[in-house]
């Protein structure tokens, strides 16, 4: 009989430890954000001469290329071990170690379904002015055993981009504002990753009830979107203070609405080509919202993958809002939604609020390139 799963817990200790006592063939999903291994020299300094809050935390550090290989090994050796035969894995970094990443992937025998360029809408300058400014990182998603069924929610992906099919480049801010986690002024972890990234990842390869785990959880961000989309997860982490952070932002999070048609990955009717699932990605809206047709008072549920549900209809804001007033109609003006003061306003708003936060650039003075 398979032991019971520790379930939406985050477990303290080392990752390879952990994994290897959990069950085999138990985890549908892995998301790892290991350390880059940065083998930063010295110090970095902006311009006006204030001193850059770089990665030189000691879980970064490696004394060499085949310790950090060691590394790499041992923590993807165990995660194959625990993911089903039919689970994936995604492990993100940067030109420091993704090669190095993608090399030990294929030499354990998984098998590399797609690599995925997070373009950064807003990097962290080259000071120095010595190398082209570093706007990306890689992701590798891969499968565990060559061939069989996997995972893949094409057409929620789809509906997400505007209904139009999802290529294999984002262009997502990098964690920054309230989404990043502060004590005292100062950010809780140097590379916390945006939302909108595991957003994508979790909708696209798990299922709801999906067990999803992140061998490096670090403040939580695995879990708190895991949660948010009604699949289960499980964190590993070594470092208390991190443990805190992700647990209090977990636990800030109201359970998920259990509205089955919300979360589900179908086909659904075509409309209009318009990134409403932008505005899911960022937070401004959240699976189970509400919106309501000006005219009509029609209220339509905002579903998961950037669709609405509204009676008999389900499609984009425009097919829906078409439909229902028997005419071709822009969604963005037609629907409401009510805001922070209890007000209803259009939807349009929230498009013109994420259209700025895309749209964000770094100043001088910003935050660490690596998110």
């Amino acid at each position: 009989m398979m032991p019971e799963l520790p379930l939406n817990k985050i477990l303290k200790g080392d990752c390879v430890e952990i994994l290897n006592s959990l069950p085999e063939n138990s985890i549908d999903l892995i998301f790892a954000d290991p350390p880059y291994n940065l083998q930063l020299q010295q110090e970095l300094w902006r311009p006006n001469m204030t001193k850059v809050d770089a990665v030189d935390d000691a879980w970064d550090q490696f004394g060499s290329f085949e310790e950090y290989d060691t590394f790499t090994r041992n923590w993807l050796t165990a995660c194959h071990r625990v993911l089903k035969k039919n689970g994936t894995i995604w492990a993100i970094g940067s030109y420091h170690n993704i090669f190095r990443i993608g090399s030990i992937l294929q030499d354990l025998n998984y098998w590399i379904l797609n690599d995925i360029i997070w373009e950064k809408t807003n990097p962290m300058p080259n000071f120095r002015g010595t190398r082209f400014t570093n706007a990306h990182e890689t992701l590798i998603w891969a499968q565990k055993v060559r061939g069989t069924s996997y995972t893949f929610n094409h057409h929620t992906m789809k509906a997400l981009n505007g209904d139009k099919q999802m290529r294999s480049d984002w262009e997502i801010p990098i964690c920054s504002g309230k989404e990043r986690l502060r004590v005292n002024g100062e950010r809780v972890h140097a590379t916390q990753k945006p939302e909108a990234i595991l957003y994508r990842i979790i909708l696209a390869s798990s299922k709801p009830g999906d067990i999803i785990l992140d061998p490096f959880f670090g403040t939580g961000t695995t879990g708190a979107v895991a949660k948010k989309l009604n699949r289960n997860w499980i964190g590993i982490e070594r470092d208390k203070k991190y443990i805190r952070a992700a647990q209090r932002r977990i636990n800030s999070i109201k359970q998920p609405v259990t509205d089955e048609i919300i979360f589900e990955s179908k086909p659904r009717n075509q409309g209009f080509k318009m990134p409403f699932g932008k505005l899911l990605e960022l937070g401004l809206l959240r699976p189970g919202d509400k919106i309501q047709l000006d005219k009509t008072g029609d209220i339509a549920k905002v579903l998961a993958d950037g669709h609405v549900s509204s009676g008999e209809y389900q499609g984009s804001i425009h097919a829906v809002a078409s439909a229902i007033l028997g005419t071709r109609c822009n969604g963005w003006v037609h629907w409401l939604f009510t805001n922070e003061s209890n007000e209803l306003v259009v939807i349009d708003d929230l498009r013109k609020a994420a259209e700025k936060i895309t749209s964000q650039q770094l100043p001088n003075g910003g935050k660490n390139g690596k998110g």
